[in-house]
């Protein structure tokens, strides 16, 4: 019987444990890449449990709308990203000022330095969390404090010293109920009172693109989205997003700003939003 040589046996197996390592290093490699590529920023879920509280101002916006001047506030969300650039491009060109509702979380940080030509070109800088990780910011009040205070000091390179930030966008909205996971039931309603008591103003939207669902939705249908929520609303606060997979929303925006202009609306950003009116008694509880 012919006997195997062991040295064979050994290269053999040196061999197949080489391959087994590097296939787990590519594997490896793949995860941690996939990990930092993860996209940050919000989620079709995560503003799903909003649409009640955009219902609700739609009603007002539309009583409003039957008097008094017709305005729209073009917001976006998430960035800055690579995406950022195109959007300026279009709002200098078309002459119109917009809020951006920004972060510093691992993909944007290398876009930061955007902002320089977003405050130089008049548009208004605004919070939007550091990093929007639900599970941390919403954890407690001091936990989302912490964090906007995070944001503001790696903002501070790249806005004019002079510049006080003080518009904020709660991820998920104001109304969210995703918080409540972390923070408990009570957590959206403390964070609005000590935003007051700091002296924040936050701000939601009446209006939709609906693009950070999944599947990018094309340029028309975005577009198609925010005409058909705006309905006879005024202000229209318009909810976009500035990130890396919602490119089809720079391209939609040069036809929703000519649709704004045709219909008579004129742009502003949300620092110069009225102030809400006056809530009774009733109403202040029921909030």
């Amino acid at each position: 019987m012919k006997q195997r040589n062991p040295l064979t046996r050994q290269v053999r197996q040196s061999v197949l444990f080489g391959i087994f390592l590097c296939a787990a290093c590519v594997a490896g490699g793949y995860i941690l890449r996939a990990h930092q590529n993860k996209a940050v920023g919000c989620t079709w879920e995560d503003l799903a449990d909003t649409r009640a509280l955009m219902t609700a101002q739609g009603a007002d916006s539309a009583q409003q709308g039957q008097e008094g001047e017709k305005v729209v506030y073009l917001t976006f969300d998430d960035g800055p990203s690579a995406t950022t650039e195109r959007v300026l491009d279009t709002l200098k060109e078309e002459g119109v000022p917009a809020s951006f509702f920004v972060m510093a979380a691992e993909n944007n940080e290398k876009y930061l330095p955007t902002l320089e030509r977003t405050a130089a070109e008049g548009h208004l800088i605004a919070l939007h969390t550091c990093t929007h990780e639900y599970k941390d910011i919403y954890s407690s009040p001091e936990a989302y404090w912490a964090d906007l205070e995070a944001l503001r000091e790696k903002l501070m390179p790249y806005v004019p010293p002079e510049t006080q930030i003080k518009w904020i966008r709660f991820p998920g909205g104001s109304s969210n109920t995703v918080s409540h996971r972390y923070g408990g039931s009570g957590i959206m309603k403390e964070l609005k009172a000590q935003a007051a008591e700091r002296g924040f103003t936050y701000v939601d939207w009446n209006v939709s693109a609906e693009d950070a669902v999944g599947g990018h939705p094309s340029a028309s249908t975005i577009y198609n989205n925010i005409v058909r929520e705006v309905g006879e609303k005024t202000p229209c606060i318009v909810l976009m997003h500035d990130t890396n997979a919602t490119k089809n929303t720079a391209v939609a925006l040069p036809d929703v700003i000519h649709w704004f202009k045709n219909a008579g609306y004129r742009f502003d950003t949300v620092d110069h939003l009225p102030p809400e009116p006056e809530k009774t008694v009733g109403e202040k509880e029921k909030a």
